[in-house]
Parts: C-alpha cells; sequence; structure tokens
C-alpha cells in the first residue's frame, strides 16, 4: 500500500483568541451552572419554575394523562403545549383558570393527538432563578481555595486556554485525517469492515446500557455503523503504513506528554498520570493517540496549511 500525496491538500487552521470577554462569558455560564431557585411573591414569568395541578377533558370527559399534581416545568422552555403555557404565564400562587388546548395532529399521545382539550390550571408555587453572587464564596465553589476572585479568573482563563487549544487540535486532526483519506483510496477487507462493525455495535450496546436503555427498544443493526466502520478500518491501515515507513512510532517522552495533557482537566493530575501508568490497556490507548498526533503532524508538515480566524463564540458553540 502506498499513502497517497496529500502536498496539493489545503487544511485550515482556526485562530481564536481568549480575551477579557471570553473569560466573562465562560463565567456566566458557571454561575447559571449554579443556579438556584427560590419561591416568588410575584406573578409567574419566564425562566421560573412552576408547579402546578391540572385536569383535563376531551368533550367534557377525563383522558389518560390528562390529569397531574404537583407537577414541575419551566416556563418558556417551550416543553409544554404553547397553549398552556402562555395561560400559565402571569398566575399567581393560588390562582386557577381553565384553558382551551389543541393538540397537534403529530402529537405523541395517539388518543388525543388533532383533538381540542379543556384544562382546569392551578399554581401551587412559584420560584424563581437566583444566580449566586459572584463573592469568595463562589470562588470557593469553583475550586479556589482561599476565595480570591482574581485567581478564580485566571483559573477560568486556563481552562478555557485548554478548551481552545484542545477543539482546535481536534478540527486540524479531522481535515489533516480527511484529507489522508481522500488522498489513498483503498480496497478494504470485508471481513476487517465486518469486525471493526460488530465492535461499534457491542460499544453503542454498552453505552445504552449504562443509561438505563433497554437494547430492545433501540435495536442495533451493524449496518448502520458500516461507514463509520469503514474510516476507521482505512484509517487504521493507512497510520500503521505511514507509522512503519516515516517511522513515526511514538517515543516514550511523546507518550508522556500526551498523558499529562490528558490529566491536565482533573483535580489530581499526578495522580491520574500513575494511574494511566498502571494498566497497559490505559497506557496503549495513549500511546495510539501520540501515533495520529504525530501522524496528524506529518501531514500538515506535507499539505498547505492556512491560519483562519474564528470568533471564540464559533469554536466553542459547534462540536470539534
Amino acid at each position: 500500500m502506498k499513502v497517497g500525496d496529500i502536498s496539493g491538500k489545503t487544511i485550515e487552521q482556526p485562530k481564536a483568541a481568549v480575551d477579557d470577554a471570553a473569560v466573562e462569558k465562560t463565567l456566566d455560564i458557571l454561575r447559571k451552572q449554579r443556579t438556584k431557585f427560590v419561591a416568588a411573591s410575584r406573578p409567574s414569568r419566564d425562566g421560573d419554575k412552576l408547579t402546578v395541578d391540572f385536569q383535563g377533558t376531551i368533550d367534557s370527559q377525563p383522558f389518560d394523562g390528562g390529569k397531574a399534581e404537583n407537577f414541575i416545568f419551566a416556563l418558556g422552555e417551550h416543553r409544554m403545549l404553547p397553549e398552556f403555557e402562555a395561560a400559565s404565564r402571569g398566575m399567581s400562587v393560588g390562582e386557577s383558570k381553565t384553558v382551551t388546548v389543541k393538540f397537534p395532529g403529530d402529537y405523541h399521545g395517539k388518543d388525543v393527538a388533532g383533538k381540542e382539550a379543556s384544562f382546569t390550571l392551578t399554581v401551587k408555587h412559584i420560584d424563581e432563578p437566583q444566580l449566586p453572587e459572584l463573592d469568595a464564596q463562589f470562588a470557593k465553589s469553583l475550586g479556589v481555595a482561599d476565595g480570591d476572585l482574581s485567581k478564580m479568573r485566571s483559573e477560568i482563563r486556563a481552562n478555557v486556554e485548554r478548551e481552545v487549544k484542545k477543539r482546535v487540535e481536534a478540527r486540524l486532526k479531522n481535515q489533516a485525517l480527511e484529507a489522508l483519506l481522500a488522498a489513498t483510496p483503498l480496497e478494504l477487507p470485508k471481513s476487517l469492515v465486518e469486525m471493526e462493525a460488530q465492535q461499534l455495535v457491542q460499544r453503542a450496546a454498552q453505552d445504552l446500557q449504562a443509561r438505563g436503555v433497554k437494547l430492545d427498544q433501540v435495536p442495533l443493526n451493524p449496518q448502520q455503523f458500516e461507514d463509520t466502520a469503514k474510516r476507521r478500518v482505512a484509517l487504521g491501515l493507512i497510520i500503521a503504513e505511514l507509522a512503519r515507513a516515516e517511522k513515526l512510532q511514538p517515543k516514550p517522552a511523546e507518550v508522556r506528554a500526551m498523558v499529562e495533557q490528558e490529566a491536565q482537566s482533573y483535580e489530581s493530575p499526578a495522580e491520574v498520570v500513575k494511574w494511566f501508568y498502571m494498566q497497559p490497556q490505559r497506557l496503549s490507548e495513549m500511546e495510539a493517540m501520540a501515533l495520529e498526533a504525530n501522524v496528524v503532524k506529518w501531514i500538515l508538515s506535507k499539505a498547505q496549511v492556512q491560519d483562519k480566524e474564528i470568533s471564540f463564540d464559533e469554536l466553542m458553540g459547534a462540536s470539534a
């Protein structure tokens, strides 16, 4: 097998700045993640969590799923029928009203799909969101032991810079490997593709079971994974050939650097590094990642690499 010529391929290298605005935006997200809800004594509005009782009828008759007590929902998230949300907005604790709703024709409950229902709605609690104050207590909740706010911002900046670097590298890696695949068409052994597809099925099944999903609810077919399997097999063969021909096998120091980089996102990096070196299988995963990194470097040294300015929001908003 001969690896194709990638000298004519163009790869865009994203450039994103981590400025003060990016740090403050991340800080806002961290605050919102720690939102607490406290009782409100005013009428309800978007963002509140409402606790309600409701009783619905169709043609004056109760129906399955039409009644609930102490039902909680977030107002403004559009998880309820539009008429139900509109009626709930502006209500006070203890207030009741009747609202007419029209179930969509494609509503998941087939018995009520397309029908009109009347609901009696009573608001029992209104809880409003309360963001934590930007104070020493908040800094401590983020792991800054002495509660120093400037130190907290410095740590957030370092974390964001790490995440930006990670996403830029992921985008570069994806482009580089796609260029490699496009330049090296292969006739893939059917048995390898089938084996890889089966392994992907097993991983998907384990993931679903870990989430509490019953496998009979989500049938898994190896054919669903065929394209991914072909890509993985092709990359495996090409990377193995490149490692041999260009001597790209990672050195121990390169593997160690990969392990340490992976460990940086944990509270005790040194302990995580030890954990990796305690099991050969864990280390082999890092060796594979280090080899892939060397292959990507080799591709970038051969292809046409162009810098591309990209906004922080664009980089962080889309998965790499």
